[in-house]
């Protein structure tokens, strides 16, 4: 059932571990560079929520989600095959908004099909496995370029434009990836009808004024406390977690090579870096997540997501003051067991306190918990990056994993409730 998010979480792998580069040899200004990742957080603050009332009111043939399975799909995969060719920056930053656009068309329902076919005891198994699905995509796509250098393709090979030649051939990879592996799910794991009562219910719905957004506004008003809980350490981890991924690579480089130039070769080896040390902390997220599965079940959701951002707090601070690719590796213990969890955790949390008729609106609604933080990053880092931080993305990191230790303490506040 998670093999197509393996295919999507791949697709996003490579941007978290490539676009910040990818910027770079275009020429992009490190103080720009969260508002050219802008295209991600507006895309899902439009898309999820629409797309889960669109999905939750949709009579197919071929199912509520599995329309948007598969026209995101296609888009996603066309847009990867695109991107490493693109001319300038304007171009990447243009392609990446509709890359985003087709990969939150695609999550959505993806997150909403979990709930859809998992009784309430199956979901920490289920929500936690999607979970290991992404370390499992992630380490792969950030492994990517490095393989291919074992396997003989130049690290200093680039493009007309500047971009590596193993970064054009990691997103063709992508590519396949995404357009095959949703299929694969879709064809194999049909889904499965309404309940009579969820049934009713849906045509309830739909014959109610309003339509979709009016869905979208009683939803918001009528939100479970629970879901309104997570709002705080949501906006808090988030921030912390797409800033790290901005400003990783210059980090790295900075810290190993004592560069700040993205046409360097030492800005190339660290970028290669990263995506060895983030192919590791996604593989810590793959085995993480179904360790999870027990201890949410013995101590609860909040708690263990609690603990895991402690882990990865700690990590993002020590992380910057390492002059060591080999302990690096330590750090990335914690990242992959906070990222384990975000990824699991608080949908464990939030599915538990959702009527079940009216799950797709309320995970698209969810989707905003992480889109906002996003965009208040994007348009809040280009205004402190220098006068706060110094222009030093190490700083970058220390301050987001502050944020991961108070978003820790922010998750306890949390409370459980069923739906």
């Amino acid at each position: 059932m998670n093999l197509g998010f393996l295919g999507l979480q791949f697709s996003f792998g490579l941007q978290q571990s490539n676009m910040g580069p990818i910027y770079a040899y275009l020429g992009a200004d490190e103080a720009s560079l969260p508002l050219l990742w802008l295209a991600g957080p507006m895309t899902g603050l439009i898309v999820q929520p629409l797309v889960g009332a669109l999905s939750d009111r949709t009579v197919s043939r071929f199912g509520r989600r599995t329309p948007y399975f598969l026209i995101g799909a296609l888009l996603c995969s066309l847009c990867l095959f695109a991107m490493p060719h693109s001319p300038a920056l304007w171009a990447a930053a243009s392609l990446l908004w509709v890359l985003d656009a087709a990969n939150n068309v695609t999550m959505e329902p993806y997150r909403a099909y979990v709930s859809d076919r998992l009784a309430a005891d199956q979901r920490p198994l289920g929500f936690l496995t999607q979970s290991a699905f992404t370390g499992l995509a992630q380490t792969l796509s950030y492994l990517s370029p490095s393989i291919l250098v074992w396997w003989g393709v130049g690290a200093d090979a680039v493009g007309a434009n500047n971009i590596p030649t193993v970064t054009g051939i990691a997103f063709a990879v992508g590519g396949v990836l995404s357009l095959s592996t949703v299929l694969w799910s879709v064809l194999r794991v049909p889904e499965l009808p309404l309940d009579p009562a969820q049934a009713a219910a849906l045509e309830a719905g739909r014959a109610a004024p309003g339509g979709a957004l009016g869905d979208l506004w009683a939803a918001i008003r009528d939100m479970p406390a629970p879901m309104r809980a997570l709002a705080l350490p949501m906006l808090c981890q988030w921030y912390a977690m797409f800033a790290y991924w901005q400003f990783v690579v210059h980090a790295l480089a900075r810290s190993l090579f004592d560069t700040a130039d993205p046409l360097s070769a030492g800005f190339r080896e660290a970028a290669l870096l990263n995506g060895r040390l983030g192919g590791f902390y996604n593989f810590i997220a793959f085995a993480a997540a179904l360790a999870m599965v027990p201890l949410v079940r013995r101590a609860g959701p909040a708690r263990i997501h609690a603990l895991a951002l402690t882990v990865s707090g700690a990590a993002m601070i020590v992380l910057p003051g390492l002059a060591d690719p080999w302990l690096m590796a330590l750090p990335m213990l914690g990242i992959g067991i906070g990222w384990a969890s975000m990824m699991g955790n608080p949908y464990v949390m939030l599915a538990d306190a959702i009527p079940p008729e009216r799950t797709g609106i309320y995970m698209g609604i969810f989707n905003m918990f992480i889109v906002v933080p996003m965009m208040i990053q994007s348009l809040t880092m280009p205004l402190i990056y220098r006068p706060l931080l110094g222009g030093d993305p190490r700083h970058v990191l220390m301050l987001s994993g502050a944020l991961m230790l108070l978003a820790a303490l922010l998750t306890l506040r949390v409370r459980p409730q069923r739906g």
